[in-house]
């Protein structure tokens, strides 16, 4: 960061060019200020970087899905630079403290959820990690698991976001987020759990009481990661709150093609695997969500 001394020279040569244009063109108001100017300047190159990643990430997901049995690099790959987008794209509404705050509140109760449920069995049911997982941090979980979440939580927000675009300014709109929030979360997971599973075999389910399963995920995971879901979001709702009051922002569309790419990623890859109900509820689970999308985007 510069120093107030070398700051000052840059903002009085900034002041002098507003005085010029004025004393030149006297009388007209200029739309935009040269700190306006670089401030969007600045948002267009992010929005580049971030659309430039996103065409990597279907790239190396096309890879994926029509060359199955590729090494894992291209999972961590896929896994890392969908991670950075996930939080980039938030970075154009809110300040970056404020999302890798929320980032790391979100890796730290969903890994720590899911290695108390290789533990213990709480709160999804008996896991076993799968070497293809990556590597653990301090033997716990492995490092892929919380960018996931990461991943699922705040692309489902930016989904819910969209959605509720004409409820705005609903009294109870934050809580309706939450719940919209974790249930696209869970969709997120109906659609994971057979590519995890069976595809790429990240964990295994062992055996419980309940004998009704989706590809032998017990209805406990599925009712345990909507919690946890809402408990994640209950923590990083206050920090991505928009301080400054103004006009709705347009609509933003990287968090739904993030989302709705990585369930194509998963059913594609279900589908390759023979998995043919999940592709099923996967195509119907996601056409219900674009409709609604689609409304959003519209008002």
């Amino acid at each position: 960061m510069l120093s107030r001394a070398k700051r000052l020279p840059a903002l009085k040569a900034i002041r002098v060019i507003q005085i010029s244009l004025f004393s030149v063109f006297p009388g007209y108001r200029f739309a935009y200020t040269v700190q306006t100017l670089m401030q969007i300047t600045g948002a267009k190159i992010l929005n580049w970087l971030i659309w430039a990643a996103m065409a990597l990430i279907g790239v190396a997901a096309s890879r994926e899905l029509f060359r199955p049995g590729q090494t894992d690099t291209l999972d961590a790959f896929i896994i890392l630079l969908a991670t950075v987008v996930s939080v980039a794209t938030v970075t154009k509404q809110l300040p970056l403290q404020n999302i890798l705050f929320a980032a790391a509140i979100t890796a730290l109760i969903g890994g720590a959820a899911h290695g108390l449920s290789a533990q213990t069995g709480i709160p999804f049911g008996p896991l076993t990690f799968g070497e293809t997982a990556g590597p653990k941090y301090f033997n716990y979980v492995p490092w892929t698991v919380p960018l996931l979440w990461i991943i699922a939580i705040l692309n489902s927000r930016g989904v819910a976001r969209l959605i509720l675009r004409p409820w705005r300014r609903v009294k109870n709109y934050g809580y309706i987020l939450i719940a919209i929030t974790a249930m696209l979360a869970l969709v997120f997971d109906l659609a994971l759990e057979p590519f995890a599973a069976h595809v790429k075999h990240l964990w295994l389910w062992q055996p419980t009481k309940i004998s009704i399963t989706w590809h032998g995920t017990s209805p406990m995971a599925f009712l345990g990661w909507l919690a946890v879901s809402v408990l994640i979001m209950a923590f990083i709702t206050p920090s991505l709150i928009r301080k400054q009051p103004g006009a709705q922002p347009p609509p933003d569309f990287t968090p739904a093609a993030l989302w709705f790419g990585a369930i194509i990623l998963f059913a594609g890859s279900a589908g390759c695997a023979g998995l043919w109900s999940a592709v099923v509820l996967d195509a119907v689970l996601a056409s219900v969500v674009v409709l609604f999308c689609w409304r959003g985007a519209k008002w």
